[in-house]
């Protein structure tokens, strides 16, 4: 018995072209092979790697969907939701977070600047192409739990988001990743193997942390960051 045909390559006009913009070449790289795999009517059409070459790319290029990770460098300091809020004038394309993150003041702060969903990168390479579809259509696209950070935000919960928003503000897209782990106690060498920088580097950002946010040590970083469940 013949084997059944493989379903038809879309039009090339039916594409829907994304761009993938994250720092590290081999998670661009894995996605871009995984959407190639698994969406034959997705095509990535470039990639970026900072948020400079980002908000370039998406003003040259206009793509379908932005596939984006929320911290990213360059700018000043705000990540992803530094370039969805730069590129608010490109009409024609939509956001999607993709993040190792689940915090709450990431899935927050980069829907604030216009995105239209966020998942996280344990999401299979099928529900990731049909995010990207369903951000393309217009509509919403969030991995199990995130979308109660963002009812929590623009619901009942807005007050106490803010709060916490106008506080993390002060921080850079780095300081946060650092103030997250440290409050969830990981010791300066693991903060360093996590983030890949030096544990010097991690000393120098908690430094920072604690300058801005008016604390005293770690101890008390821990119960800052428990008291606004970002931890």
């Amino acid at each position: 018995m013949p084997s059944a045909a493989p379903p038809p390559v879309p039009e090339t006009s039916s594409y829907l072209r994304v761009l993938v913009v994250d720092d590290h070449a081999l998670v661009r790289a894995g996605v871009r092979a995984e959407l190639t795999a698994h969406a034959p009517d997705l095509e990535v059409v470039a990639e970026a790697s900072d948020v400079e070459g980002a908000v370039a790319a998406v003003h040259a290029l206009t793509p379908d969907v932005v596939l984006l990770d929320v911290h990213l460098p360059g700018g000043d300091g705000g990540g992803g939701a530094e370039v969805v809020a730069a590129c608010r004038d490109v009409k024609t394309s939509r956001f999607l977070a993709l993040s190792v993150s689940d915090a709450a003041e990431d899935v927050v702060a980069v829907i604030r600047a216009g995105a239209r969903g966020y998942v996280t990168k344990a999401i299979s390479p099928q529900d990731l192409a049909q995010a990207v579809r369903r951000v393309a259509a217009g509509d919403a696209a969030f991995s199990p739990r995130l979308a109660g950070f963002v009812l929590d935000a623009f619901g009942t919960g807005a007050g106490e988001v803010a709060v916490a928003d106008s506080e993390l503000d002060r921080l850079s897209a780095r300081e946060r990743e650092v103030m997250r782990l440290i409050a969830r106690g990981y010791t300066y060498k693991e903060c360093a193997s996590e983030l890949f920088i030096s544990v010097k580097t991690v000393e120098t950002h908690v430094s920072s942390v604690l300058r801005k946010l008016q604390l005293s040590n770690r101890n008390e970083l821990t119960r800052w960051a428990a008291a606004r469940r970002l931890v």
